[in-house]
């Protein structure tokens, strides 16, 4: 189990190597997210157990939820969140994760590492 554990920690899904940070303080803290993901990872794995799918699987597949902006006249607009597909509800239920219909309005700015363009 321990060397399962380490070989999911290795792979291109967590990244736990190789390490690029300068500090000892950044390496113990990038470490650190890597085990809690981990622990995720192992924690979908289990919930997922009977559902005939590896937890990369599940995860691609839940990579597809999404919400949608609602508006309405005069400026006020909610994020709707569309009901799941039933393989979707399954992965959902087997955690026992409920999705809101709506999500508030946040302002909050996503950085990733890639450009992405701002086509409007």
């Amino acid at each position: 189990m321990v060397e399962r554990a380490f070989r999911t920690m290795k792979t291109a899904h967590l990244e736990v190597r190789p390490v690029y940070v300068r500090t000892a303080a950044n390496t113990q803290g990038h470490v650190l997210v890597v085990m809690l993901a981990y622990l995720i990872v192992r924690e979908l794995d289990r919930a997922w157990s009977g559902l005939n799918l590896t937890v990369e699987e599940g995860l691609d597949h839940l990579k597809k939820l999404s919400a949608v902006e609602a508006g309405k006249k005069g400026g006020a607009f909610a994020l709707r969140v569309p009901k799941s597909g039933p393989r979707s509800s399954k992965l959902l239920s087997a955690l026992k994760v409920k999705l809101p219909s709506v999500l508030p309005k946040s302002q909050a700015r996503v950085v990733t590492r890639k450009n992405i363009d701002r086509r409007k």
